[in-house]
């Protein structure tokens, strides 16, 4: 098993590890190791955030005199199989299945809270189900930005539940910076969009086969690039 920075393979497929049927996001003892080793570093005001497995009931939780936080992992990238499957099986199945081995590795994927409060769906949740986010995490994370400045997002009384969560990174750029985001974000702080974005519309996904192709590209590119900034992360340490 990875126990230093140094040993993670930003190449690893970490469906590899996962058993048939089975999702990386729970089942994937490298996923969550990565996860752990990577997230695991001070927080802006130099807190440690160190993270540690917790049997089944936590994927992975902090515990300190900032609280207490279980988080779970995420996909961040999504071909929308079902939803768009008359676009996904346009498609040559090598090229999807090159997708699914571009993108599952450690750049795509992230830590959210994995607790539900007051019986109400968590960020994962509520972000697969919405029809105006539709599991797209460049939405995801203009709603998160859009908690830090106080703006209104389809997604704001569920960010806000979590508040003392997105308390610990300070900002948006602290949040970005401790996750390595920065390859959807801009010079200016705005999300880089993986298709133009004019607000939060009912139909968020793409439907014709040229658009969904640039769609999948946009996120591809976004594990490729996240990754390369995980390698020069971890030579810096």
């Amino acid at each position: 098993m990875t126990s230093e920075l140094s040993d993670i393979d930003i190449g690893f497929n970490v469906s590899s590890d996962t058993p048939p049927g089975r999702d990386p996001d729970s089942h994937s003892p490298t996923l969550r190791e990565y996860h752990r080793l990577l997230w695991s570093k001070p927080l802006p005001d130099g807190t440690p955030f160190t993270l540690m497995p917790s049997g089944r009931a936590h994927y992975l939780l902090h515990e300190s005199t900032k609280g207490r936080f279980s988080l779970s992992s995420d996909a961040i990238n999504n071909q929308h199989r079902g939803l768009l499957s008359d676009v996904y099986g346009s498609r040559a199945q090598q090229v999807n299945d090159d997708f699914c081995r571009a993108t599952m590795t450690v750049g795509g994927y992230i830590l959210f809270p994995g607790e539900r409060l007051n019986r109400k769906p968590t960020i994962n949740q509520h972000r697969g189900m919405h029809p105006r986010i539709r599991d797209r995490f460049d939405l995801t994370l203009e709603c998160i930005r859009r908690h830090y400045t106080g703006e209104h997002s389809p997604l704001s009384e569920t960010l806000a539940r979590y508040v003392h969560f997105f308390a610990l990174f300070e900002s948006f750029t602290g949040y970005v910076e401790h996750f390595l985001l920065h390859a959807l974000v801009d010079g200016s702080g705005q999300v880089r969009f993986f298709r133009p974005f004019d607000g939060f519309n009912p139909n968020p996904l793409p439907t014709e086969r040229e658009d969904y192709n640039a769609y999948l590209d946009r996120q591809r590119e976004f594990v490729t690039t996240r990754n390369a900034h995980i390698a020069a992360f971890i030579r810096s340490r």
